[in-house]
């Protein structure tokens, strides 16, 4: 066994990797660039070591420098996690050149699953499922009949050029590939200036399912279950659980010697995870077909962790260090269900967009591992710490595990309610709304959820009464407990009134009447039971109404409250009545004219102006990029316009909503 291991490697997953060493009894040694100086996983670890500025390409992704890092710490053994220079065969290499073990699969594994076309041919040899298709030359309407018919339909025919939805038809018969075989050839040629077209099977109700293989270097492979990934935004893995609810006994057991069948093929040890695209709308368990292979530890491996037992990072330590596996393919029990969100530095209210900046504010809810029940926080970020521009918005990954589905779902739901960030952005609202919706609870999801669901973006879990009227009675219970607070306050004209009983609460622009008493509460004519737990400045509140506990958390603003719960964020107003009587006779402040501004929609940087001062602009005209994220977003004119002043200089930070241009 080694003594000491360099994880290459920044945040949650240079966490993850240095808690298993530790356990182990193993030294490990941290690296780092300029902007992960103070982060967690260099205090975490025994030694650290920096390797340069922030950009990855500068520091994380350059291999000699985390060898000469290995040789000046005496590390043995080097674990890549995720993403840098995991699936680089070149590292691989390198490593063994120089005498120091990779925590990973071997470089020609990396190398034959690296290649997405050799890896299909090597899957299908392997006798993997590949998505049935013709990629050869089609000459005739004819010969397109004929292939769709062998394929099977439906069958989807693109122009072999195509990309952004064009040349593309789907058919569900003979008939509709001779109304479309032409056409999709036609617009082939106008838009890509190439005619070929090809025919492959279209998935119904495609669903992203994965299977987690683990071998050693001496023969044994073992699958250890399915993960669901369907939930997707952009491609990018928003929630995922162990097991699948769509996948049974006989179709894992399928899929699995499958994924054993493929990795076996191409020398494959450690953990490695093979994706697969599942047809939901077939209920035969047979209509699952190979995507590709990841050949290192997936985000998501917490979900297996959970469902088998099995610390999977101390699997991959022993195997590189050439231990057999203690355990065989009979002795991989699945037990319970487990759910993973990935907690993300963006706004879900403005498309999404990446949010960086100081963490004013970050606390989890308590981790905690009962007989029963699991819940596990994996981050690498801290109090105080930073969500930097340079790397993924990843914050942490929220792991739930109990008995069945529903309770993991509702296990998430409540530790969602209870995490606390402040200072960036974050998806905590929309992953709450996840749990919530009855499609995702009912297990009927696509890859396709997210945009079908929120065709028009987010904006908050939908609402429900009961929801609204614990919001009401918390806020007026807030006001009161304030109220009566302000009555302790030496030196008043006076004596100090009664705090209130009756209250009006304006929730997002709706008023709602509360009569508070001992322990309960009415609002709107319903009377419900109210025990709150809070102190006057707090900005979390839990709260059991009706019998049922409720996680707030307040932001406090000119008189108001942000009040967030179950996946919403409310706008609230306790008042007493007289007041609220007053104020629907006030005149609403207009929302100011923003429309003679380009305002940069996220943090970043500025690194291009495409106009200057005097510039005439017309609506659609791109006039600036902001990078964050490692992502460069392009800024249009909404309207035409003249270009009244610069405000901001190429090269330099901006803050969201700082003003770049303004026109006339």
């Amino acid at each position: 066994m080694f003594d000491k291991i360099l994880i290459a490697n920044r945040g949650e997953i240079a966490c993850r990797v240095i808690r298993t060493a530790q356990r182990m009894g193993i030294k490990t040694v941290a690296v780092y660039s300029d902007a992960d100086a103070l982060a967690p996983h260099v205090k975490m670890a025994d030694e650290a070591v920096r390797i340069g500025p922030p950009p990855a390409s500068e520091s994380y992704l350059l291999a000699d420098v985390i060898v000469e890092a290995c040789k000046a710490t005496g590390a043995q053994a080097v674990h890549p996690g995720y993403g840098f220079l995991s699936e680089r065969e070149s590292f691989a290499k390198l490593l063994a050149e120089n005498d120091i073990a990779f925590i990973g699969p071997p470089a020609n594994a990396i190398a034959a699953m690296g290649d997405k076309i050799e890896s299909k041919k090597l899957a299908k040899q392997a006798g993997v499922n590949v998505v049935p298709g013709f990629l050869g030359e089609i000459a005739t309407t004819d010969d397109a009949v004929r292939i769709a018919g062998e394929i099977g339909y439906p069958v989807m025919m693109k122009a072999s050029a195509g990309g952004g939805g064009k040349g593309m038809r789907l058919a569900w018969s003979e008939q509709d590939v001779r109304d479309g075989f032409e056409a999709t050839k036609r617009e082939g040629l106008a838009s890509f200036g190439d005619d070929r077209v090809f025919i492959e099977k279209f998935i119904e109700s495609p669903r992203h399912i994965e299977i987690q293989v683990l071998g050693d270097q001496h023969g044994t492979i073992l699958y250890l279950g399915e993960r669901e990934c369907s939930i997707q935004r952009r491609h990018q893995k928003v929630i995922e659980e162990a097991p699948s609810p769509f996948v049974t006994p006989e179709m894992r057991r399928a899929m699995g010697e499958q994924a054993v069948a493929l990795a076996r093929a191409v020398g494959y040890y450690s953990a490695g995870t093979v994706e697969l695209i599942v047809s939901g709308a077939d209920k035969t368990g047979q209509g699952f077909y190979f995507l590709e292979m990841n050949t290192r530890l997936q985000v998501e491996h917490p979900v297996t962790e959970e469902t088998t037992g099995l610390d999977l990072v101390e699997q991959m330590i022993r195997v590189a260090a050439g231990e057999k596996l203690a355990f065989g393919q009979g002795d991989v029990k699945l037990d319970g269900w487990s759910i993973e969100s990935r907690v993300y530095a963006e706004d879900p209210y403005r498309n999404f967009l990446p949010s960086t900046g100081r963490l004013t504010r970050y606390k989890p809810p308590v981790a905690s591992r009962t007989a029963t029940e699991v819940v596990r926080i994996d981050t690498g970020v801290a109090d105080g710490g930073e969500v930097s521009i340079f790397y993924d918005p990843m914050i942490a990954k929220l792991v739930t595990h109990a008995a069945t589905r529903e309770e993991a779902i509702d296990l998430q739901a409540a530790a969602i309610d209870r995490y606390a960030i402040e200072g960036v952005g974050t998806n905590l609202d929309f992953l709450s709304a996840l749990m919530q919706h009855p499609r995702f609870r009912g297990g009927e999801i696509t890859t396709g959820f997210i945009a079908e669901e929120y065709p028009e973006g987010f904006t908050g879990a939908a609402e429900k009464p009961e929801t609204v009227r614990a919001v009401a009675a918390v806020a007026a219970a807030i006001a009161q407990a304030d109220q009566r607070r302000a009555t302790h306050i030496d030196g008043q004209l006076g004596e100090p009134q009664e705090p209130a009983d009756r209250w009006t609460v304006r929730i997002d622009g709706a008023e709602h009447e509360v009569l508070l008493e001992t322990d309960s509460a009415t609002v709107d004519g319903e009377s419900l039971t109210l025990a709150l737990g809070y102190r006057p400045g707090a900005v979390e509140v839990e709260a059991e109404i009706g019998g049922e506990p409720i996680a707030l958390r307040i932001a406090r603003k000119r008189g108001t409250m942000r009040i967030t719960t179950a996946g919403r964020t409310r706008t609230v107003q306790a008042m007493h009545p007289n007041i609220a009587a007053l104020r629907r006779h006030m005149i609403e402040k207009p929302a100011p004219d923003m429309s003679r501004f380009l305002v940069s929609p996220m943090p970043g940087l500025l690194t291009r102006l495409m106009v200057k001062q005097g510039d005439k602009v017309e609506a659609g005209q791109p006039l600036a990029t902001v990078e964050a994220m490692k992502m460069e977003n392009m800024l249009r004119a909404e309207k035409a316009a003249t270009v009244a002043k610069v405000a901001a200089d190429v090269g330099g930070s901006l803050a969201i909503d700082q003003v770049i241009l303004e026109f006339e």
